[in-house]
């Protein structure tokens, strides 16, 4: 050893020169680090005193209020007519899906379309292309009509289970026959349509080879035809169809007059006419203007150059029936046309509620901040007064500041997704508008990690991650339509039966390891839960039900606590012996199992009606729940065994079986996913799912938390969302989504993804600002002391009166 080191300074005297060199290149390359280091936290901490979560938010209530001050302007001041939208405006989102401007269009069935046309004649007045827009909308109706017979003719169709009447007139050309026609119906005719859809030019153009004379004489014949379309407009529908473009290319000899340019012509003539009346009158001719739009993107698929393909009929028809129908059958996922829904008496009441809490906190702020102001402090020891120290708000205070700020957020939910002031439109699906912002959240999650403070398996940051980075794949599921393609669709009921699995996981591990079944914890979980739930269905107008999760996560959690609450009691207190073994576990889980086959529960959940789709729901992940209690059942016995390994770096089992358990979990997660692929329909997926779910589960557990660095680690980007998550998942509903989640809220008109962006901003920050009421609002409403808590449960039974009392005028409407 003295040899050794006697050695050492020969080598390094040897080489001065080098060492010097190699001591100045360490130093200057461990200098810049740190210099680089040290820079980059002056500019993290620069743009986080610059730009943090309170600016943010100032920020988006800047946005809101420019957006909809002009959403407001653009709406009073022309411009804001969701029919107009409709008849005039639009674009291809893809192959035969119309996307008017700025509403949604619904697609209407047979039976919707027979309920809103009960008792109803509908005449279609004009040429050919006419009559095909006829054939397009009575075969919605009755798929097997055929387009058969004289092409020149009037043709009739009947439904006499509602007493419909459809006919198509043969008026090929804008003249005193047509004229004839609609003065017989202004005249008091026995038959009067209540919808007429008419429309003519191309017969004109062809037969008079284009002329301009021909033209001329189709004004002179339109203006003198105005007056009696105006009349009829008083009491009916009138809707007039302009000349949809031509495909010259295809047209035959005896059609090569109608150009594009001459069928310009005669659409100028009718809207200058047509316009003008309008202006001058109450009554308005509709005048469809999309289906020329359509035309053009579609009419080189046309098989003679003229007509339009079948599919650009189809749009036509269903066009039609959103202007005439919307008013009548009210569909959720249909905005143009549709009227506001009046307030109902539980709106105007929290309507009422939240503007008194915003008046009194503006008056207790104001004396209360006075009252600070003017109050002397006096120091004791010297007997002289200093101003006085800043002091945190009382819980009053604190209490109508918070429901202050929540009346303001509900007023823009409910602007949003209730009153006719922003512009909605429909989801559709591409790969793109999925995988491109899936992979954008999985580089910025993987960019943000950071060490956990623990290396347990399911600590609390890596839950957060878990639920995080599913809450956002779930909100790209939602707004991209992704439900339509079926591997999608059953990974994310995976993520869905993962949510009910921490459900199960989280509440049995909080019990089995304090003992504690007190009235404040579970009124505190509940509070949380249900809270923001509680207020949407008051100003929102929507059963509990409505947000289907929420309820199947507190409806679980009762029964968790009713479970494993009930004597003999299971935790952590069995050590000291007053609480069950292991053997009352596994009977609990047992009963657990089958509680939905006991009376009430059985009856509750059998109820075709009302609570259809919330029984559809429950029964897809029915057993999620139970996997989450019997893992954390299990994983408490292997630890308390020592059976595994959670030190820092530690694979979690012996070397041998972690090994086999990653690679075998490896190939189930793979095997799910070929599954879901080759999955022939939903109903078939479904059936299996509650059964194969778990698996995906376990698998994805096991190689998170084998690899001890992996375990070590976690996304404080997901963590941030996980956090937040339920308030992700309700608030997309009526502020990130709109038509309660069946279409796409609009903020920013004519630009998709700024659009996306500035909506995403609000909504996110708006979701945060809600969890912080909701967490300063439990801690006022639920205290630790469990009789005060008990005594404030009379809350609960008032709220839970105006949801029925909700319920009640929403049945007798």
């Amino acid at each position: 050893m003295d040899q050794k080191s006697s050695n050492l300074p020969t080598e390094t005297t040897s080489l001065p020169d080098r060492g010097g060199l190699r001591d100045r290149f360490s130093f200057s390359c461990h200098g810049g680090a740190k210099m680089a280091a040290q820079a980059y936290a002056m500019g993290s901490r620069e743009i986080n005193q610059h730009f943090n979560i309170r600016n943010a938010k100032l920020l988006a209530i800047s946005f809101v209020l420019v957006l909809t001050v002009g959403h407001g302007i653009h709406r009073s001041y022309g411009g804001g007519d969701t029919c107009e939208w409709l008849l005039s405006s639009g674009r291809f989102l893809g192959e035969n899906v119309w996307q008017p401007n700025g509403c949604m269009m619904h697609k209407y069935k047979i039976s919707e379309v027979k309920n809103c046309l009960l008792n109803k004649y509908i005449a279609f007045v004009g040429d050919s292309r006419i009559r095909q827009f006829f054939y397009a909308f009575v075969k919605i109706i009755n798929s097997d009509i055929k387009e058969e017979g004289n092409k020149h003719e009037n043709i009739s169709f009947e439904d006499r289970s509602t007493s419909l009447k459809v006919d198509f007139l043969w008026y090929p050309e804008v003249n005193n026959s047509m004229k004839d026609c609609f003065k017989a119906w202004t005249e008091g005719a026995r038959l009067k349509p209540h919808l007429i859809v008419v429309g003519a030019a191309t017969w004109s153009i062809k037969i008079h080879n284009g002329s301009m004379e021909a033209l001329s004489q189709y004004k002179t014949n339109l203006t003198l035809l105005t007056p009696l379309l105006q009349k009829l407009a008083e009491t009916n529908d009138i809707y007039w169809v302009l000349q949809d473009p031509v495909y010259e290319d295809l047209l035959s000899e005896n059609r090569k007059m109608i150009t594009n340019q001459r069928i310009g012509l005669y659409n100028d003539v009718t809207l200058s006419i047509l316009n003008s009346s309008a202006r001058s009158t109450a009554a308005k001719v509709k005048i469809l203007r999309a289906s020329k739009l359509i035309a053009e993107e579609t009419i080189a698929g046309s098989l003679d150059g003229l007509h339009l393909p079948e599919t650009t009929r189809d749009i036509n028809a269903m066009i039609l029936l959103n202007s005439y129908c919307n008013r009548i059958v009210k569909p959720i996922d249909g905005s143009c046309c549709l009227p506001q829904s009046p307030l109902s008496l539980i709106q105007k009441l929290t309507g009422c509620f939240f503007i008194i809490c915003m008046i009194s906190c503006i008056v207790v702020t104001y004396f209360c901040h006075n009252w600070r102001k003017n109050k002397p402090s006096t120091d004791v020891e010297s007997g002289e007064e200093k101003k006085p120290a800043t002091t945190s708000l009382s819980n009053p205070e604190k209490l109508l500041l918070s429901l202050s700020k929540l009346g303001l957020i509900m007023g823009y939910f409910y602007l949003c997704d209730r009153a006719d002031l922003f512009m909605k439109e429909q989801k559709y699906y591409t790969h793109s508008t999925f995988f491109i912002p899936l992979v954008y959240i999985i580089v910025l999650g993987v960019f943000y990690y950071d060490n956990t403070k623990e290396t347990t398996m399911l600590n609390r940051e890596q839950t957060d991650e878990w639920k995080g980075w599913m809450q956002l794949i779930i909100l790209i599921y939602h707004i991209s339509g992704a439900s339509t393609f079926l591997p999608v669709y059953m990974h994310v009921r995976v993520l869905v039966a993962a949510y009910l699995f921490q459900t199960g996981y989280g509440h049995f591990s909080f019990f089995w390891k304090s003992g504690e079944y007190g009235i404040s914890r579970i009124c505190q979980i509940l509070f949380r839960l249900n809270f923001l739930v509680v207020v949407l269905c008051l100003v929102m107008d929507r059963p509990y039900q409505f947000y289907y999760f929420v309820p199947l996560v507190t409806f679980w959690f009762m029964v968790i606590y009713v479970t494993l609450g009930i004597w003999p009691q299971t935790g952590k207190k069995e050590e000291n012996g007053s609480c069950s073994p292991h053997w009352a576990v596994v009977f609990k889980l047992r009963s657990f199992e089958n509680a939905f086959s006991v009376w009430p529960i059985s009856k509750l959940f059998e109820w075709q009606g009302f609570l259809h789709e919330w029984w559809f729901r429950w029964k897809l992940d029915r057993f999620a729940v139970l996997h989450g209690m019997v893992f954390a059942f299990l994983y408490s016995i292997l630890k308390k065994s020592h059976l595994l390994s959670e030190g820092k770096g530690e694979t979690l089992f012996a070397p041998r079986l972690s090994s086999f358990l990653l690679f075998t979990s490896v190939v189930v997660f793979l095997t799910y996913s070929i599954w879901c692929a080759n999955c022939k329909s939903k109903t078939e997926c479904n059936e299996l799912h509650p059964y194969f779910s778990v698996l995906q589960i376990l698998s994805f557990i096991l190689i998170r938390n084998i690899p001890g660095y992996v375990r070590s680690v976690y996304s404080s980007f997901f963590a941030w969302f996980g956090k937040i998550s339920l308030e992700l998942f309700i608030c997309q509903y009526h502020i990130w989504l709109a038509a309660d989640t069946k279409g796409i809220l609009v903020l920013i008109p004519g630009n998709p993804v700024l659009n996306i962006i500035v909506s995403t901003f609000i909504f996110v920050l708006v979701a945060h600002e809600i969890s912080q009421i909701t967490n300063d609002l439990v801690q006022i409403a639920i205290p630790k002391d469990n009789y005060v808590a008990l005594k404030r449960l009379c809350a609960t039974v008032f709220l839970l009166g105006l949801l029925t009392l909700s319920t009640v005028e929403r049945l007798n409407e």
